[in-house]
């Protein structure tokens, strides 16, 4: 109570200081009306494609059957338009047998039994059997209107199967009428149908047969989705094979396309010869009718296969109902109406001879062809269409009787599909959904592509609740952040974004899907001074930071003289380890802060990973359920199921002490995790913060890197880094063997140092894929986080990367095969690119020679040997300094490189101009250096227009290209010589912009003194000694106004019992002053977690002992490693340039002439251009791997765009919807405390 009044008095006194200084933050939460339209105007868009795709698809194929009618006279060569109806038929099949040969033959296949095998066979031949039966032999005998709809009573199985099921399952009979009144109306679509054509005396025999086939050909076309309801019967046949089809996908895909194929070409032949009708008209058709038929077949084929992947877009961007059923539905009724009028506007204006009533009937008996202006192809094929409906009864005769019959069987059907597939109005599905769980068969139906997409909708999930129960599962999230020396600002970015995340998901909510904990690993907390264990004057800056946001997050309302509450309580503990912040953030979530002290516990990096994975995964996660097996609470079973779900639903995020995120960026990884089983990482989009040129250079790069090769490794493979400045791990993979024990192995080989700790996140994740894991990349999860801004401090980072990288991928190549066998998303063809890859980093300095050398040749007149020569000669005296100086004097080699990166940097802005001037000499770009230099500058720039909101970091290309010689030369050398320097190299220096120097500390002390009446700046470091020498009650005076837990004397300790010097634990005090208006509070661990920590330690992270002799022993080997290393990189680049050397000597007679091509297309044939064959292969090479990652990257960019689409459709509306309600109901922050 004293302590509020103080307070406020004070308050009273400082109110003439009214404004503040507190940090910007972005809040995504609130309502972006852009991110809304692009998502209505993207869902719009691929529902009209959709819809466009499937209309043209339906049309073709309709013409093209209307095409082999006997009565057609478009073309004369009925068999010609069969062939490609069945090969229409056949391409689905074609497709799906091609894409499973390539996985069964790059990826892992499971055989499987013959049992499956035959009810395969048996089922497609079938299905194979109906359709082709179907369009090639009954439909064309029917007019195009009753076609149209016909194809809509393929449904009628499925709306059976629909009733029985509601019937037979619990909880399924809310759309039991509507599938009952489907039935009801198929059915009577067929009758009317059936009634309507037997109606024909003429030819009531052959229609008899031709409408029995047609239904019972669609009959058999319906039962392509059995898989869709066999489940729900709970026969133990169909549960052992469709889980025997799920595991053997692949080659149950090529038995049943060959199956298919095989069949219809089977029907199509036997037809042909049964008909009367010869092959061998197929061989002397006339160019129109080839026109017409190949127009057609391509439109169907095309349209259909892109109908069926945009439709699958549709599904996964949450636009089910306006983008997928509506599109769909309405196909079959726009196709319906296109072709009536068609008919319709030329019987209108029908300009008869004779006297003419104008009647539809006394139009058929008229009519001839269709007249007037347009195209003659599409004036018959409109003739056709008229002569086939007029052939038939109900249209000659214009009998009420006929058109009522046709008119009730088309919207019988209609209605029937509508209502057979309502249930997909009502689809859940999760944000991001495998095309496999949306829809029962990867193979579509090419001549029903509407109805088949609809009815190949899996069907049992829309009877799940709205959340499937993957979905209902709740996530736990640690994030682990490693700190060491980072700045008030950095700090200030790490710990905001923990507090959005405490906002973004309180405790309790209404959302109960993920739970947050965040957990910071401060890396030598403690120092020791006049004898006094303090904390560094970093982990002094993270409590003031802490407590900065926490009063910013803890404020609300905008009124300037609110009234503010006390803060609550936190928790300081001392700990094995060093010592503990223990905070309730204002939302009820937990932040804790691991003060680490070297002395008790190994510093570093990867040992704060170690201690964190032991810790939440070991002992937080796998410890309960090992009590619950010694308790017998359950069966083994179940806690075994207990403890694979909670492996599953646990994630830890590892982060860097400096990054910035928002939650969608953690929400968009957990996606990836939660819906994809064999996923054990994923990364975003890391975006390097920060002035000057050397961060300008590395925002180009970490572009182009994230642009192409990441998204090249996401859809080719996996991902071989994810960086551990903002990744996310799920806890089965880490916990998974040789995964999380492996890395806890201490260097003992040279290789050890350069692997293992110099690049710990790219060995972990090479851990993980050796295990089988899938590592992946999602672009929209974007994280910032600050890159070096000195030259020397970006060397040594990449001193320490380049190394590590090399090491980590040569390990993953060495057990390429074994990799392959265990990892389903690494083939032997991406090991092959990552060879290939790795192959041109190695020869990069060589190239980067050849480009200067180029430069010399045209810009100073001399020959190609003497510019090459005189290219090599600075790199190879740099590499010969390096190695006489060695890694002590590492910052003079560095000097040394800033010098000729400057250098090099005029020289290569000379190579540019030389290439665009040789191009303006030679009166053309058609050269292979001029394709690949206007190539690459396109690329890049197209690549930059698809990430429209990165697009302004092309203007850092240019620095990036002027800077190539010293990232791609000279660090390369810098790097591979000093690989024996296995130090961090950055954040090494102890002053720090932004964190308090102890002059500052000292200020600060002494004016908490004057307070009490001192004015002494040395009672600042004797502070705890003056306390401790004067009586309890003076003290408590001295000291009013200040902790008063600072006041209270330390208990002796054995050492002071023994007359040894004591070690006063100074550091609560500094805490504690530190986190001012946050009140800590001295607590203490179980005994439990205590001795938790004492075995960890002991086994894993006791601090490493000096041993001189294996210090030598090791700098002995890295030196040994380094030489290796070093020899093989300078003999390969060495080679390189000796071959192009020699090459040049010989000259012409071992180049390659080619032609002289200009930008009009002429050829002069007696100009000729001489190509190098070793730099014509290289171009080539590069220029593959580049078009690869080109196209990775578009295909990445989709499916980005798609997750981004469903995120805001969903995350972003319901976050919306809880901010709005909290609006109106604020809450107290004290309500989770």
């Amino acid at each position: 109570m004293h302590d509020k009044e103080t307070q406020r008095e004070l308050r009273k006194r400082k109110a003439w200081d009214a404004a503040k200084e507190v940090p910007i933050i972005q809040d995504e939460q609130k309502v972006r009306k852009r991110l809304s339209i692009i998502q209505f105007v993207t869902c719009s868009f691929v529902g009209i494609l959709v819809f466009a795709l499937a209309f043209f698809s339906k049309t073709s194929l309709l013409l093209l059957i209307s095409l082999s009618n006997k009565a057609s006279q478009t073309i004369n060569d009925k068999p010609y338009a069969l062939l490609f109806i069945g090969c229409i038929l056949i391409a689905p099949s074609v497709l799906t047998l091609l894409k499973s040969l390539w996985k069964s033959t790059f990826k892992d296949s499971k055989t499987p039994s013959k049992q499956t095998l035959i009810w395969v066979v048996l089922v497609e031949s079938l299905v194979a059997l109906g359709s082709a039966v179907l369009t090639l032999v009954c439909m064309p005998n029917f007019d195009i209107l009753t076609n149209v709809m016909l194809l809509s009573g393929i449904a009628t199985s499925s709306a059976v199967l629909q009733v029985v099921a509601n019937v037979v399952a619990r909880g399924r009979r809310q759309f039991i009428g509507t599938s009952a009144a489907s039935v009801v109306l198929l059915i009577a679509g067929f009758t009317f149908f059936a009634i309507n054509y037997l109606r024909e005396r003429s030819r009531k025999q052959e229609m008899t047969l031709f409408v029995g086939l047609a239904i019972g050909s669609t009959f058999l076309v319906s039962l392509s989705w059995w898989e869709n309801y066999a489940m729900l019967f709970k026969i133990t046949f169909f549960k052992n094979t469709i889980r025997d089809i799920k595991k053997s996908r692949n080659l149950v895909n090529i038995v049943s396309s060959i199956a298919r194929i095989a069949v219809i070409s089977i029907v199509l032949g036997a037809y042909v010869k049964l008909s009367g009708q010869e092959w061998a008209l197929v061989l002397s058709v006339t160019s129109s009718t080839k026109i017409v038929v190949l127009s057609l077949f391509a439109i169907q084929v095309l349209s259909s296969a892109f109908c069926r992947w945009v439709a699958v877009l549709a599904c996964k961007m949450h636009a089910v109902r306006r983008s997928f059923v509506l599109p769909l539905i309405f196909v079959s009724p726009a196709a319906l109406a296109a072709f009536v009028l068609a008919i319709w506007i030329p019987y209108r204006e029908f300009n008869p001879i004779v006297p003419f009533n104008g009647t539809f009937a006394e139009y058929c008996g008229v009519f001839v062809n269709v007249s007037g202006p347009g195209l003659d192809i599409m004036k018959q094929m409109v003739t056709d269409l008229t002569l086939e409906v007029c052939n038939q009864t109900a249209y000659s005769e214009g009998s009420v009787e006929g058109y009522a019959l046709l008119g009730s069987s088309l919207v019988s059907w209609w209605l029937g599909l509508v209502l057979c597939t309502l249930y997909i109005w009502y689809l859940g599905t999760h944000r991001i959904e495998r095309t496999k769980d949306l829809f029962v068969r990867s193979l579509y139906e090419a001549a029903f592509i509407d109805q088949s997409m609809l009815l190949n909708t899996r069907f049992e999930v829309v009877y799940q609740s709205r959340h499937s129960s993957k979905e209902k599962e709740k996530m736990t999230i640690y994030l682990c952040a490693t700190m060491w020396h980072e700045t008030y600002d950095e700090m200030m970015k790490m710990i905001i974004s923990m507090f959005r995340l405490d906002k973004f998901r309180p405790k309790k909510n209404q959302f109960n899907d993920v739970a947050f904990e965040s957990h910071i690993y401060f890396d030598d907390a403690f120092k020791k001074k006049d004898n006094e264990r303090r904390v560094n004057e970093y982990a002094e800056t993270l409590a003031e930071v802490i407590k900065d946001v926490y009063i910013l997050f803890s404020e609300e309302g905008t009124s300037s003289f609110k009234e503010r509450n006390p803060l609550p309580d936190q928790k300081l503990i001392q700990t094995p380890y060093g010592c503990r912040l223990q905070y309730t953030l204002p939302q009820g979530n937990t932040l804790i802060v691991h003060f680490k002290d070297k002395h008790r516990i190994r510093h570093k990096k990867r040992w704060s990973q170690i201690m964190y994975l032991y810790f939440l995964l070991g002992w937080r996660l796998h410890r309960p359920h090992f009590q619950m097996y010694e308790e017998k609470v359950e069966e083994l079973r179940s806690i075994e199921e207990r403890l694979k779900k909670a492996k599953q639903n646990t994630y830890i995020l590892a982060l860097d002490g400096d990054t910035d995120f928002q939650p969608s960026a953690v929400m968009l990884l957990v996606d990836r995790l939660r819906m994809y089983p064999e996923v054990g990482a994923a990364c975003g989009r890391i975006h390097p913060t920060g002035t000057g040129p050397m961060v300008w250079y590395q925002k180009f790069e970490y572009a182009v890197g994230h642009w192409l090769q990441k998204t090249a490794e996401h859809v080719f493979g996996c991902v071989l880094c994810s960086p551990g400045c903002f990744s996310l791990f799920r806890a089965a993979a880490l916990m998974d063997d040789n995964v999380m024990k492996t890395y806890t192995t201490k260097p003992t080989k040279a290789s050890h140092y350069v692997q293992y700790d110099q690049g710990e996140d790219r060995w972990l994740c090479t851990l993980l894929l050796q295990q089988g894991w899938r590592v992946e990349y999602n672009a929209a999860s974007d994280s910032y986080t600050n890159a070096p801004q000195e030259f020397k401090e970006f060397y040594n980072q990449r001193r320490r990367w380049g190394p590590s990288t090399i090491a980590n991928t040569l390990d993953l190549l060495s057990s390429g095969s074994l990799t392959a066998q265990k990892n389903k998303s690494i083939s032997r063809l991406y090991m092959l690119y990552q060879i290939i890859t790795m192959a041109a980093s190695i020869l990069g300095p060589a190239i980067v020679c050849l480009m200067i050398a180029g430069s010399f040749k045209f810009i100073l007149k001399i020959d190609a040997n003497s510019a090459l020569v005189l290219a090599v000669v600075p790199p190879v005296i740099y590499m010969i300094i390096c190695f006489y100086l060695g890694h002590t004097k590492s910052d003079t080699q560095i000097t040394i490189a800033a010098i000729l990166s400057i250098f090099y940097a005029f020289q290569m802005t000379a190579t540019l101009l030389s290439i665009i001037a040789d191009m303006v000499l030679q009166n053309t770009f058609m050269t292979p250096n001029g394709l690949f230099f206007i190539g690459i500058v396109a690329m890049y720039i197209f690549t930059a227009l698809l990430h429209p909101h990165e697009f302004h970091l092309i203007i850092y290309g240019l620095l990036y290209v002027v800077c190539i010689p010293s990232g791609y030369l000279l660090l390369i050398i810098y790097s591979m010589v000093n690989m024996n320097n296995v130090s961090w190299g950055t954040r090494e220096s102890g002053a720090q912009a932004g964190a308090p120097t102890e002059n500052q500390k000292n200020v600060k002390c002494q004016k908490l003194l004057k307070l009490c009446g001192y004015s002494l700046e040395f009672q600042v470091s004797q502070d705890l000694k003056v306390v401790s020498a004067v009586p309890q009650n003076n003290v408590l005076q001295v000291t009013a106004g200040s902790a008063p837990e600072a006041a209270v004397p330390e208990v002796p300790t054995q050492q002071e019992e023994k007359g040894t010097p004591v070690i006063q634990e100074c550091f609560i005090r500094q805490l504690k002053e530190s986190s001012g208006e946050l009140p800590l509070q001295v607590d203490s661990l179980n005994e439990e977690e205590e001795q938790f920590w004492k075995d960890l330690i002991k086994q894993y992270l006791e601090p490493l002992e000096s041993d001189k002799a294996k210090e030598e022993r090791v700098k002995v080997e890295l030196k040994d490693l380094r030489n290796k290393m070093t020899f093989v990189y300078f003999i390969c680049n060495a080679l390189w340039l000796v071959a192009t050397f020699y090459l040049q000597v010989i000259g012409v007679s071992v180049t390659i002439p080619v032609p002289k091509a200009f930008v009009n297309g002429t050829i002069d044939k007696d100009s000729k251009i001489f190509l190098d064959p070793i730099g014509l292969m290289f171009l080539i090479g590069f220029a593959t791997l580049l078009i690869i990652q080109f196209f990775a990257m578009l295909w990445h960019r989709i499916q980005t765009l798609i997750h981004f689409i469903a995120y805001n459709g969903t995350e972003a509306v319901v976050n919306r919807r809880a901010m709005r309600q909290n609006q109106e109901s604020p809450l107290d922050i004290n309500n989770f405390l």
